[in-house]
């Protein structure tokens, strides 16, 4: 063969594909090949895009594989799914040719296993237990006979008929029920909105408040009770202000509302007999109580009828105690209807008798009448010898005009010396001239040293007194004789 010929020669018998023709090639044998798929890994690089579709990667020890999930499909994963979370994605290889990569078309999750999940709610209960949000000192107390009792509870199965009839036979009560998913996408948010919804009711409006507060459901794996793990719904019982009881699976099994819950109960049923009493075992024990209270009563009334009767023993005959009062009294009557005359009469004999005895009235008189007289006379006697004398020394005493002018002129000029004399050495002369008396407390000051600072003083000049306090200078030393008026 030529040379030549051979260069210019198609390559052999290697076919020819265009771009997209091996893209689909290559996503039809992975989609034919692999088929539906269960792929275990653990969930990053999760992000959920305004149009609704998630993405995500999982990845193990050894590598790692993108996952989408459409905006369809995610309303029914299972589970909801964020970073950090190992899991069972069941779906399909598919390729994605813009990009050359392929990826995993997720329709649903499952948590890998129950070690997994356990993990998980236990690092959530430690966490709230560190926040306090399941101390016994946050427990609410339950009323004894709740006018209205809320479920939160899917509205099919059996739960709800089981916490009608419970009701119906223990205590008929007003049942106020908020349906709700108790598993699957979505149904931990629906949890979180009735247990909230519940206890934002003011009871005001159409809707009553509720007493108690139930939120149950039927058994299953850890799987499907994952919605009464999450955060969110134990949150929501931590922070209920009803008091809420928590009836969540069966008896062995054991979730975090049933933590934060006032009450767990190990069945929906149990939860029922918790919320409301047995009629028939309420009314027994009011009987009873009443028959105690009346037989107490009853015991009472007969122990105050015998101190009754002991005291109206000891208590004398009171007819026989009037009868010998009355007698009494008739007996002093009839004394003293007989003793008061008696009396009288001896009185007047005995003021006749003093009578007889006494002098009369004009004897008395004319006696005391010569008895005034000889003493006015000898009174008139007495004054009349007394004038006598009295002119008699004045006679000898009286001496001429002459010097007795004289001895007055001399007097007065002696009185006048005397008088200059006091006035020359009298402390008004001497407050006339500029001078001041300082007196406190009515006795003079004779002494700076001897006021105070704010001492009340009088000082009296010649033409009169002005009240005074003691000051200081400013150099704060008390001035001697510094005085504000």
């Amino acid at each position: 063969m030529d040379e030549g010929f051979a260069a210019g020669a198609p390559a052999g018998n290697v076919p020819e594909y265009t771009v997209s023709e091996i893209s689909g090639a290559i996503r039809r044998t992975l989609e034919g090949t692999f088929g539906r798929v269960r792929v275990r890994g653990e969930i990053t690089e999760f992000k959920r895009y305004p149009s609704g579709h998630v993405y995500f990667s999982l990845k193990d020890e050894r590598g790692k594989i993108a996952g989408v999930v459409w905006r369809g499909s995610v309303s029914r994963l299972g589970l909801v799914p964020e970073n950090g979370l190992e899991i069972i994605a069941t779906g399909k290889i598919s390729a994605y040719g813009e990009r050359s990569s392929y990826q995993l078309v997720v329709e649903r999750m499952e948590y890998a296993g129950e070690g997994a999940l356990l993990a998980r709610i236990e690092r959530l209960r430690l966490k709230l237990v560190e926040e306090g949000l399941f101390d016994v000192e946050r427990k609410r107390r339950f009323p004894l006979l709740p006018q209205v009792i809320g479920v939160v509870t899917s509205a099919q199965g059996a739960v709800l008929h089981d916490i009608r009839t419970t009701l119906a036979r223990r205590f008929p009560r007003r049942l106020l029920v908020w349906p709700v998913a108790v598993q699957g996408e979505g149904a931990a948010a629906q949890v979180t909105a009735a247990i909230n919804g519940f206890s934002q009711l003011d009871g005001t409006g159409p809707v009553p408040r509720p007493d108690v507060l139930i939120v149950a459901r039927g058994g299953g794996s850890l799987e499907d009770l994952m919605a009464f793990n999450d955060e969110g719904v134990v949150r929501a019982a931590a922070a209920c202000t009803i008091p809420l009881i928590s009836a969540v699976g069966h008896e062995t099994d054991t979730t975090l509302i049933d933590f934060a819950a006032d009450r767990r109960a190990p069945t929906p049923t149990a939860a029922a007999e918790m919320a409301v009493p047995v009629r028939t075992e309420l009314l027994a024990d009011l009987e009873h109580r009443g028959a105690r209270a009346l037989g107490a009563l009853s015991r009472q009334m007969q122990t105050a009828r015998l101190r009754l009767d002991r005291a109206a023993a000891a208590l004398p005959d009171l007819p026989a105690l009037l009868q010998t009062a009355r007698m009494q009294l008739d007996d002093r009557g009839r004394r003293l209807d007989v003793a008061l005359p008696g009396f009288v009469q001896k009185q007047r004999a005995a003021l006749v008798a003093i009578e007889r005895h006494m002098p009369s009235v004009e004897t008395l008189l004319s006696a005391r009448r010569t008895q005034l007289a000889l003493l006015g006379n000898g009174l008139l006697n007495g004054l009349r010898h007394g004038l006598q004398g009295k002119e008699a020394r004045l006679g000898r005493v009286r001496l001429s005009p002459a010097p007795l002018a004289a001895l007055v002129r001399e007097r007065r000029v002696a009185l006048a010396g005397s008088g200059g004399q006091l006035e020359a050495v009298s402390p008004k002369a001497v407050l006339a001239r500029g001078y001041a008396l300082v007196t406190a407390e009515g006795q003079p000051v004779t002494s700076a040293r001897a006021l105070k600072t704010g001492e009340q003083v009088t000082l009296t000049f010649g033409d009169g007194s002005q009240d005074a306090v003691i000051g200081r200078r400013k150099g704060g030393e008390r001035a001697q004789g510094l005085l504000d008026l």
